[in-house]
């Protein structure tokens, strides 16, 4: 296992590894009485690796789940990981096809909060069966390891290609929102709250599927006793996290989604994040405070209609966003076919005109009311016009007859 990472981490070549395995069984065979350097050392010794290296080796492999310890499973390499988990491709030996599983790190598997955490991502994802969500397998303990069997996706995020090619045209950017609004639909559908909608949470397939990944942080619309756990936390990624989850409020409900989606389509057609800031509280400050720069300011080639689509999606009143994802995707399929976002449009001409209103009552003049011994006709200025017109009319007659 320690020469395989070896080459698994480029520190050294196959061969190289391969000549210390044969010197150390050269030097047991000459000398069966006595031990040789274990192999570690003739890997320092023949300069494959440094000491340091060494160590911090020795601290992944004692991290790692051997293959033993998943039964059923065959682990074939690393495919990421983060400071909650790690995740390897794997081979499911009975239905000889490959796996993602996620394992929980071993210092977090004696955390009941953890653990609780981690079983609860697995019992999210099994109840959504959708060709745009990651499928969920399994979930169980083997040994001292959590783990999570689902879908294996070959293909990349959509973070790596901003990464690569800092952001997608209008039409591919509406190909993939769609598809993930059809997720969202779904997973809404179902009663569950993603809350964590990001670029590296959707998965583009080497078909161009996009599969939306992560249920980390889901959890059930109705579950009174989690939002009250969670009243006054912030869950989420500062970047695409709506006002609401920064307030941690106890009401938190799929249109927490639906501004993280907006903010991960501004990400994805300007190639920027809405808000940037030197460190995650000023972001998020943002975020509560700060007006949105409109997308087609940063990258002037967008439409109209994906710029309202973004903007009502980041409003930051969730009952000024759409009402579901259904409705978003409505206006995201109109766009796509050259319409104009329907759902979006009429919210913003209710919007101009309650604003229009508003304005028209704070600029009328302040009239003071009529006396109880005034007459009302006389209050009312289209009289005095009236009558101002009638003697001028009236004088010009006079005038022409004399």
């Amino acid at each position: 296992m320690l020469g395989k990472l070896i080459v698994q981490k480029g520190l050294a070549s196959a061969q190289e590894v391969h000549d210390c395995i044969q010197l150390q069984r050269e030097l047991r065979r000459r000398d069966s009485d006595s031990m040789p350097g274990s192999l570690s050392e003739l890997f320092i010794t023949n300069g494959v690796i440094t000491q340091s290296q060494l160590h911090r080796l020795f601290q992944q492999l004692d991290e790692q789940p051997q293959q033993h310890q998943i039964p059923g499973f065959q682990l074939l390499g690393e495919l990421g990981n983060g400071a909650m988990a790690t995740v390897y491709l794997a081979k499911q030996l009975s239905l000889d096809r490959h796996v993602a599983i996620k394992v929980l790190p071993r210092q977090y598997s004696d955390n009941p909060e953890f653990v609780d955490r981690f079983y609860a991502e697995g019992r999210a994802a099994a109840k959504l069966s959708h060709v745009n969500i990651v499928g969920a397998l399994d979930v169980g303990k083997a040994g001292e390891y959590h783990y999570f069997v689902m879908e294996y996706v070959e293909g990349k995020t959509v973070l790596d290609e901003l990464v690569a090619n800092n952001g997608y045209d209008e039409q591919s950017a509406l190909d993939l929102a769609i598809q993930i609004a059809r997720a969202l639909s779904h997973a809404h559908n179902a009663g569950l709250i993603h809350r964590d909608i990001k670029p590296k949470n959707i998965m583009i397939t080497n078909d161009g599927v996009a599969k939306l990944a992560d249920m980390g942080l889901a959890r059930m619309q109705s579950d009174p006793e989690a939002a009250e756990a969670e009243r006054g936390k912030a869950f989420g990624t500062p970047y695409y996290i709506s006002p609401e989850q920064i307030r941690g409020d106890r009401n938190v409900d799929s249109r927490a989604d639906i501004y993280g989606f907006g903010a991960t389509l501004y990400h994805v057609v300007t190639g920027s994040v809405p808000f940037d800031g030197p460190s995650p509280s000023v972001v998020m400050h943002k975020h509560l405070k700060e007006d949105l720069v409109p997308p087609d300011h940063i990258n002037p080639s967008l439409s109209t209609g994906i710029g309202e689509i973004i903007e009502l999606c980041m409003a930051k009143d969730p009952k000024q966003r759409y009402p579901s994802a259904a409705s978003l995707l409505e206006d995201l399929q109109a766009v796509a076919q050259g319409q104009p976002p329907t759902v979006a449009r009429k919210r913003f001409n209710l919007a101009v005109l309650s604003s229009l209103e508003t304005d028209s009552e704070q600029d009328k003049p302040h009239v003071l009311p009529a006396s109880k011994e005034q007459h009302p006709l006389l209050a009312r200025p289209l009289f005095w016009i009236a009558l101002m017109g009638w003697l001028i009319t009236a004088g010009l007659i006079a005038a022409l007859l004399l």
